[in-house]
């Protein structure tokens, strides 16, 4: 009996599509660092989603590409999320600063 994993099955398969969304352009440990994870427990669940894959493909002589698409279109869509809050932390700094430099040039 083994413990219980903290990371959900809705997000192991979205680091999964996310990781195949890139087509083999991108490695294991950027993916994973995109979604907080180590690249070394990424590269075990994709491992155990490409053995389950090959078992499911046989017993049902196909496999379902749209659901594949669909996660990594939300893994996808999820990374840009936590980008653009990124860019708005950023952007807000960048605000701050400039009224406070203004405030000390009028100072003068």
């Amino acid at each position: 009996m083994g413990r219980q994993s903290q990371y959900t099955e809705e997000f192991r398969r979205d680091a999964i599509a996310l990781y195949r969304a890139g087509g083999g352009t991108r490695t294991y440990a950027a993916v994973a660092s995109d979604r907080g994870i180590s690249g070394e427990t990424l590269r075990t669940w994709v491992r155990k989603d490409n053995a389950s894959d090959r078992g499911s493909a046989a017993a049902s002589g196909g496999g379902s590409e749209t659901a594949a698409d669909e996660l990594a279109l939300r893994a996808e869509n999820a990374r840009l999320r936590n980008s653009e809050k990124e860019w708005q932390l950023e952007r807000e700094i960048l605000r701050r600063a400039a009224a406070y430099f203004a405030q000390e040039i009028w100072r003068r």
